[in-house]
């Protein structure tokens, strides 16, 4: 077949040219071979294409080419035409009216509204005709790294303040599940490398956490991962087997161990550390009157006896009534360490204020406190254990000092006025039952009114 190849123009339009004269000229030059084959059908479709283009459009070297018998041809495209360059395609809307944006979708749609899933995007949305929706709480369980991450820092927190409630409320937030043994070998494990009185307050930590947060289970898993890792904790600390048996020992005595948990190893153990622990253990339990001795394994204010502490306490304070100097007040108490006792502080300074009933022992105490109170050294859970035991002592006060129910409430009032003393607590006041003389007609009986 052969094709014909129609030259539009040799140059630019002339200025004054028309489309129709570019028409007249493409006719001449499509009738003015004789010889040529082209079908007329093909001739008319060229003429139809020239004048669909603009004669502004038409350029120097533009050419439509036409093979006869073939629909295949290249014709001059505008810059926005939406047709396909490629010459395929069927014509047809693009997903048969349902696509692009901003279209109403195909036709007949809307019969099938209720069945389409609820697109919030869409101007009809209505989110309270979609019935009620369930939200399920979800607690993601934390990896290894991140609950040691959160953990060490709650346990160093509790070394500071010794408030076994505020550790509770702080675990108690996270999805511990498979973690929990490791509170034990953890809190254990940092006690190792501390004083006394920090292995004072694990224990007590152990035993304010079993049945609120740790099982009986939790806590065996706890010791059990600790004895695995004897060997290696002995490498820092010389004395793990003995301490770590003196741990199992208390958590016993604090029903929070069986018993049958020590004799579960015997004929198991291979480690002479993990065995040394154990036995240390087993003995500690087996003298007479262990159970009630291990209260105070680690010895009751941190290791040194009680007088000691409380004669060193007492000798502070009197040493800041006489000189005033609070510093060195400061200073003496943070060297004793013992934050889990500072109530025994509390309860020698009141006794201190009520036994001189004088106003410049009183303001000089309650400046004391409010100073201990502000920088955290004494806790409020130390000040309130303080206070009650003096409110349980004023009968036995009062033998000393008469005036002691006054001079306590004057006390009280100025401690709460500082902040130091809570309302609740303040309400807790004890006061002394009155006595008076009747008139005549009872008889000159006594009679004891109560408040």
């Amino acid at each position: 077949m052969a094709a014909v190849s129609v030259p539009m123009h040799n140059g630019n339009i002339q200025h004054g040219e028309s489309g129709a004269d570019v028409i007249e000229n493409g006719n001449e030059l499509l009738n003015g071979s004789e010889e040529s084959e082209v079908p007329a059908r093909v001739i008319r479709k060229a003429k139809r294409l020239i004048r669909r283009s603009p004669a502004k459009e038409i350029g120097a070297k533009e050419t439509v080419t036409v093979i006869s018998g073939n629909a295949n041809k290249r014709l001059p495209l505008s810059k926005n035409s939406r047709k396909s360059r490629n010459g395929r395609g069927r014509g047809e809307p693009k997903k048969g009216g349902a696509g692009g944006k901003g279209v109403w979708g195909t036709p007949g749609s809307e019969l099938f509204e209720d069945s389409r899933i609820p697109d919030s995007h869409d101007p009809n949305y209505d989110s309270d005709s979609q019935g009620d929706f369930i939200v399920e709480k979800i607690d993601p369980e934390l990896t290894q790294k991140e609950f040691e991450a959160v953990l060490e820092p709650v346990l160093l927190e509790y070394f500071e303040h010794g408030d076994t409630r505020e550790v509770e409320e702080d675990l108690s937030d996270l999805n511990l599940k498979k973690y929990k043994p490791k509170i034990i070998e953890t809190a254990v494990s940092m006690a190792l490398d501390r004083k006394a009185q920090h292995r004072e307050m694990t224990s007590q930590l152990i035993s304010d956490l079993y049945s609120k947060l740790l099982t009986s289970t939790d806590i065996s898993g706890g010791f059990d991962s600790v004895l695995s890792r004897l060997s290696d904790l002995t490498i820092d600390s010389p004395e793990a087997p003995v301490v770590v048996g003196q741990f199992i020992a208390r958590a016993v005595a604090d029903d929070c161990l069986p018993p049958k948990y020590i004799t579960g190893y015997k004929g198991k153990v291979e480690c002479p550390h993990t065995r040394s622990a154990l036995n240390k253990a087993d003995l500690l339990l087996s003298k007479k009157h262990g159970i009630v001795r291990l209260d105070n394994i680690w010895g009751t204010g941190g290791g040194r006896p009680v007088k000691y502490l409380v004669k060193q306490m007492v000798m502070l304070l009197k040493e800041y009534l006489a000189s005033g100097d609070m510093t060195e007040a400061t200073r003496c108490l943070r060297e004793l360490d013992v934050p889990h006792f500072h109530h025994e502080l509390v309860y020698e300074a009141t006794l201190i204020v009520l036994e001189d009933s004088t106003d410049r022992t009183r303001d000089m105490m309650c400046e004391l406190l409010k100073s201990f109170s502000e920088a955290m050294i004494v806790t409020p859970n130390q000040f309130i254990q303080g206070f009650r035991r003096v409110y349980d002592a004023m009968p036995d006060i009062c033998l000393d000092v008469p005036n002691a129910y006054v001079l306590l409430e004057k006390l009280a009032n100025k401690c709460h006025q500082e902040g130091m003393l809570s309302t609740l607590l303040l309400k807790e006041l004890p006061q002394r039952g009155r006595k008076r003389f009747v008139s005549e007609g009872d008889g000159g009986r006594v009679k004891e009114i109560t408040p």
